[in-house]
């Protein structure tokens, strides 16, 4: 079988790891890739957002499944133009993208179907935002409507911020058309929680569970970010929550979208958050996550391939998929800059040496070849993953192993995993 990935990510980079673990896959494509994902598959010139590009190049290689990984050609509407051509693909069309491609209509679609989210209203001008964040007192969250590749969240904490986010959003309009509608949103505390699941249109399968880290420094300061960092499993979990978030967020969207003619195929990914309310939808994606996926996909134990194929002709088939029982983690390194203003163009050494180390697994993003060199081109560099029989061990590795690499300007943060460790701790200190 012939796969074609769509995207230049390290998530991208672990999609196309995980199908080259498939036993069906003789060939596998990527466009536009990476200098990692070349390593492992036929790379093409075609930027993402080139959709009869690609459906026309899947057609000419005889490509039996694509895989969409970022946001943004779902959002175009891919999944419709592959559809239009009679070519198989695994995501969500433009109508059912809309979970990810518009805060509104994700939090409105929420209360309609009364899955449990976040208290929230939405404004679309100055006034209203300064006259919402009273209402709602501090700390507040802000969110631009439209896709702003995972920085478009701001936590007000006081008035200073206040005058910043007006600033970004109608003054500078750092989002663009993307803060057209901006979501004023209670603040909830407690364990965040990446929740994802294959769907097929009626029916959904879910996938081991990751912690991931958006803030850009320890102790989750700094601003938000794609992602810093994750770990697969999630730990401190109530017995039977994975259950409950199937019954009440996964099967009721899946439902609620074939009830306004969106039937979901694709990937479905909540995050949510954990509290003493039980859990709340923070957002939806409608791709595998970025950096969770590095995390899960590594503790994937049977073929890709055939569940998302599967998934993709809406007959969904999990058999033959298990999770090894290895803990991993992911630590992001990224450029000095990053979210704002990335710098790049910088030489990256090290990653042969680190990929030395057992247990070390590194997938590539912000990078590109130059004249034999391997440079910065991003925000968010390289993933590199740590597995292990413990979360200690897997971190162990991962942390291991970025003290290998090296580039000017590069930062990563030093606690991906600590409260989950610290947790762990408390957890076999009151154990009698």
């Amino acid at each position: 079988m012939r796969v074609l990935v769509i995207g230049s990510g390290a998530r991208e980079h672990a999609i196309v790891h995980a199908l080259r673990r498939s036993p069906e896959v003789s060939d596998v494509f990527c466009s536009p890739g990476n200098p990692g994902i070349a390593m492992a598959a036929d790379c093409l010139p075609l930027p993402v957002d080139d959709l009869p590009g690609l459906a026309e190049a899947a057609s000419d290689l005889q490509i039996d499944l694509t895989i969409v990984g970022p946001e943004l050609p779902l959002s175009l509407g891919i999944v419709d133009e592959f559809n239009n051509g009679g070519l198989r693909v695994f995501g969500p069309t433009r109508a059912a993208a809309e979970l990810e491609s518009s805060k509104v209509f994700a939090k409105e679609f929420c209360q309609r179907h009364q899955i449990p989210t976040a208290k929230a209203e939405v404004v679309r001008e100055e006034s209203a935002l300064r006259r919402v964040v009273e209402d709602f007192g501090f700390p507040v969250v802000l969110k631009a409507d439209g896709l702003a590749a995972g920085k478009g969240v701001l936590i007000l904490h006081s008035r200073e911020d206040l005058e910043h986010a007006v600033d970004i959003f109608f003054v500078k309009r750092n989002f663009g058309d993307a803060s057209d509608q901006i979501l004023v949103e209670e603040f909830l505390e407690g364990t965040e929680l990446s929740f994802m699941a294959v769907c097929d249109g009626k029916r959904a399968f879910p996938l081991a569970s990751a912690h991931d880290y958006k803030r850009l420094n320890d102790q989750d300061e700094g601003p938000n970010t794609g992602g810093m960092g994750s770990h697969s499993p999630v730990f401190g979990l109530p017995r039977g929550i994975g259950r409950d978030i199937m019954e009440k967020v996964i099967q009721p969207t899946i439902d609620g979208m074939a009830a306004e003619g969106r039937e979901y195929r694709g990937i479905l990914y909540a995050g949510l958050m954990l509290s003493g309310e039980g859990f709340k939808v923070l957002e939806f994606n409608c791709r595998f996550g970025d950096p969770e996926t590095q995390s899960v996909l590594l503790r994937l134990d049977g073929s890709l391939f055939s569940l998302l194929k599967s998934a993709a002709d809406g007959q969904l088939d999990p058999s033959g998929i298990s999770w090894r029982r290895e803990i991993v983690a992911c630590v992001v390194a990224a450029s000095a800059g990053y979210p704002r203003s990335p710098k790049k163009g910088f030489e990256i050494r090290g990653t042969a040496d680190a990929l030395d180390l057992p247990g070390v697994t590194i997938y590539q993003a912000g990078t590109r070849m130059v004249d034999g060199v391997l440079k910065t081109s991003g925000g968010r560099v390289l993933s590199v993953c740590g597995r292990g029989p413990s979360l200690e061990a897997a971190l162990e590795n991962a942390y291991a192993g970025i003290a290998k690499v090296r580039f000017e300007g590069m930062h990563f943060r030093r606690d991906i995993g600590a409260d989950s460790l610290a947790l762990l701790q408390a957890e076999q200190s009151n154990d009698p």
